[in-house]
């Protein structure tokens, strides 16, 4: 019985020729991988996708709703009306190569208008792993030392792994 119609004519999927082929690659790629992790599985690099400057209301909310166009809309009235902010916070979005270590963490630097500028204040997180090693960590500011503070000028976020910085942002004013 010939399970192939016309001569010559072969379906995609032949058993044993491009099976065999996907079982190598997944192989090679799962040897790489065991490697990695058996060389300590250290952290090679990373970087910070992004910063999110949020102004904070007394209610410790940034949004009055989960909306984007929300959030957005609530940031320009706190911006319209100071007297309603009460600290800010920052959402750093970062990425690490490899399997981060218990040292890995996320740094802020804040440059304030009361404060000298060689003298930032510094906010710092530890960096939980996300998929595909993405994962947001939120620095918040305390109400005490916003007001003592001022309004926040400049800010540089950094990425470290023990003491070495693997990755940073500046904003404009940096």
């Amino acid at each position: 019985m010939n399970i192939f119609p016309r001569a010559g004519i072969r379906p995609f999927f032949v058993p044993g020729r491009r099976s065999r082929w996907w079982a190598t690659v997944i192989g090679c790629w799962g040897a790489l991988h065991l490697i990695a992790q058996a060389a300590g599985g250290a952290v090679h690099s990373g970087r910070i996708l992004k910063v999110l400057p949020h102004l904070v209301d007394a209610q410790g909310r940034i949004a009055l709703a989960p909306s984007l166009f929300q959030r957005d809309a609530y940031q320009a009235q706190l911006r319209q009306h100071p007297e309603l902010v009460s600290s800010q916070q920052y959402d750093v979005n970062c990425q690490v190569a490899g399997r981060p270590s218990d040292t890995l963490k996320v740094r802020l630097l804040l440059r304030t208008a009361l404060r000298a500028e060689t003298d930032p204040i510094i906010l710092e997180a530890p960096v939980k792993r996300g998929w595909f090693g993405r994962s947001w960590q939120s620095l918040k500011l305390d109400p005490a030392t916003y007001r003592t503070a001022g309004n926040v000028v400049a800010w540089r976020a950094e990425l470290l792994a023990g003491n070495a910085v693997i990755g940073a942002q500046n904003s404009f004013f940096w």
